[in-house]
């Protein structure tokens, strides 16, 4: 990694595909975006959700309760990282049951909102940070937005993300990722390597 330069940023980059395999087309924007930051002189963690075996939380006083350490080190990369981008494919219209999972275990209430009766009404504790949601799927991005209207990619990017205070938060939808056509590939991981130098 070149050394880092005075605009250089703490990005925290998720693979969120529950396969963490390189040849998989998530795994392989990942390491683009990285590839691009890095050569930029930006800091950069990645984790991969498909390396992980953390249990789902089925109450609320799970999602209330202290995390675990595994848990606790990514929500402080979290609190610690000026970008965060996160990469997931999209089953059966909404992210992976994992990655989801591994959302609800790190941006938990004092994270990325405060605790009921902390503050009035929604306050998010993550303001001042950026984040980018990258989302890939076997339709065409505008058909996702068009007829489905980006359900599977809004409920991170507003449900999680703007509420816990990112701005701004921005979006991808790539697709159809099971075309055959590797200039459209190649596309896709340049673009992404522009947007890891970027830190965007």
């Amino acid at each position: 990694m070149n050394a880092t330069a005075p605009s250089a940023r703490k990005i925290l980059l998720i693979n969120g595909h529950p396969d963490p395999r390189p040849d998989r087309l998530c795994s392989a924007l990942a390491s683009a975006y990285a590839e691009g930051a890095q050569a930029a002189g930006h800091q950069v963690r990645r984790i991969e959700v498909g390396a992980l075996a953390w249990p789902p939380i089925t109450s609320q006083t799970d999602f209330m309760a202290p995390a675990v350490a595994e848990v606790a080190d990514v929500q402080a990369a979290v609190t610690e990282a000026d970008h965060l981008v996160l990469i997931y494919p999209l089953w059966l219209g909404a992210p992976p049951a994992a990655f989801k999972a591994f959302l609800e275990q790190v941006f938990r209430y004092g994270v990325a909102l405060a605790a009921p009766g902390e503050a009035k009404g929604v306050k998010g504790l993550l303001a001042g940070r950026s984040a980018r949601v990258v989302v890939t799927m076997g339709m065409p991005g505008f058909v996702f937005r068009l007829v489905f209207f980006a359900h599977g990619l809004k409920c991170v990017s507003r449900g999680l993300l703007w509420i816990s205070g990112y701005r701004p938060v921005r979006e991808m939808a790539l697709g159809p990722v099971e075309s055959p056509n590797p200039a459209q590939r190649l596309r896709w991981l340049a673009r992404m390597r522009r947007l890891g130098a970027a830190a965007a």
